[in-house]
């Protein structure tokens, strides 16, 4: 179990990691662009993220994680207005959650604990939040993508490059199979 805690901690770097290189993509005031009407910004959902970590992993074993002091409403309201200020919340949001990751032990995994008042385990937890992080950062990824266009480097392998990318996997001895930017691409 502790490899599930572990990688499971990979996958939340990695995700954390693919929003830090799309936002470092793109000018500060494309942070808080609007696509459309009634789509969030990317600091609007950097935002969301923050709250929704600082509630669901402090105290993650011992309170619901639906925190009765966060405002879930207030978090799609533009607040924060520079970049440094927008890191900062996301800094924090992660900070919590790989906190309380690192105080966990495979003794805890099939523990139950309880998000708005809902019952499940430990590990269905991990994954439930593992899955929406990945959802949100996927949107900040593609609005970073749209707003830089055709300079947009990519985080994956570039269209067109597969064939070329495989030949150089394929060309090499096979490799222990582990959750890094390589491996989800």
């Amino acid at each position: 179990m502790d490899s599930f805690i572990d990688s499971s901690k990979k996958l939340f770097l990695y995700y954390k990691s693919l929003g830090e290189k799309a936002m470092n993509q793109i000018n500060d005031d494309m942070l808080f662009f609007e696509p459309t009407p009634g789509i969030n910004s990317i600091a609007i959902i950097v935002r969301h993220l923050q709250g929704n970590m600082k509630s669901r992993w402090t105290d993650f074993l011992t309170s619901d994680g639906e925190k009765p002091w966060r405002n879930r409403d207030e978090e799609f309201e533009e607040f924060v207005t520079d970049r440094t200020k927008l890191m900062l919340l996301w800094e924090e949001g992660w900070q919590c959650l790989f906190d309380a990751l690192d105080n966990l032990s495979p003794e805890d995994l099939n523990k139950e604990i309880t998000i708005r008042n809902q019952a499940q385990s430990v590990m269905d937890a991990v994954q439930r939040q593992i899955a929406h992080y990945a959802y949100h950062v996927g949107q900040i990824v593609y609005i970073s993508k749209i707003n830089k266009g055709d300079d947009w480097q990519s985080l994956s392998i570039p269209k067109n490059n597969s064939e070329t990318y495989n030949a150089v996997k394929f060309s090499k001895d096979k490799e222990k199979g582990h959750f890094t930017d390589e491996f989800l691409k």
